[in-house]
């Protein structure tokens, strides 16, 4: 007879394992962290790991999958409000993200140094696809509120257009991680990374059609918490 497994002690087992890497992944480091580290902190077997992971890598992902989770959840009543028209709901959603990265900001740092390893291209290639498959649905849904209002002009489907914006997206977040390290030894400017991200958001503007300063997608002050 097959043994039924309780589903909720199985979250809060495996959600055990994933604080305990989390908090690793900030205080040593993901390359630094060993398998038998995290079962040390848990007084746990490796069998009890092997239960809910087959690997160190798949420990690290779930560890990114979930922070993406808890970040789409906290804007998840910012998409689903009526009132809202897109631009503003487009405004809150990157700044309500902003503002979670921002008080996970030991997290994002460790993920950053795992994603600038030469040896993790795998890894890279995966947190891009966790992006696509969160972000996407999202671009699209505000895309096509705001082209219904009126207030957004694009030429492409609204789908297409949020995997245009999408990939600019990307590009930029590995782009952002070279101006964060630039900013820590000095070889750059506040002023250049101010310039950079003004054009990403002129760029915006011109995917979308919208007027220049209709919306703002990035202000100085999370710039300023990152690069200042």
């Amino acid at each position: 007879m097959a043994r039924t497994v309780n589903v909720e002690v199985h979250k809060v087992r495996r959600d055990a394992f994933l604080d305990v890497a989390q908090q690793l992944i900030q205080t040593k480091g993901y390359e630094q962290m060993s398998i038998q580290d995290v079962l040390d902190k848990l007084e746990a077997s490796k069998g009890a790991f092997y239960h809910y992971f087959d690997s160190k890598q798949v420990l690290l992902d779930a560890v990114v999958e979930r922070f993406a989770d808890n970040a789409m959840a906290t804007v998840a009543p910012i998409l689903a409000d009526p009132s809202l028209p897109a631009l503003k709901k487009l405004e809150r959603v990157v700044g309500g993200i902003a503002q979670f990265k921002a008080e996970q900001k030991e997290l994002v740092l460790a993920i950053m140094e795992v994603w600038n390893s030469d040896g993790n291209a795998l890894v890279r290639e995966k947190l891009r696809r966790m992006s696509a498959s969160r972000l996407g649905p999202i671009l699209s849904m505000v895309i096509r509120q705001g082209v219904n209002e009126g207030t957004i002009v694009i030429s492409s489907s609204p789908e297409e257009t949020a995997r245009v914006m999408l990939y600019l997206i990307q590009g930029y977040q590995g782009f952002a991680g070279e101006l964060f390290l630039a900013r820590q030894a000095g070889t750059i400017s506040f002023d250049d990374v101010l310039r950079t991200f003004g054009a990403l958001h002129e760029a915006f503007e011109r995917i979308l059609g919208i007027p220049k300063g209709s919306a703002t997608l990035t202000d100085e002050a999370t710039l300023r918490f990152w690069f200042g």
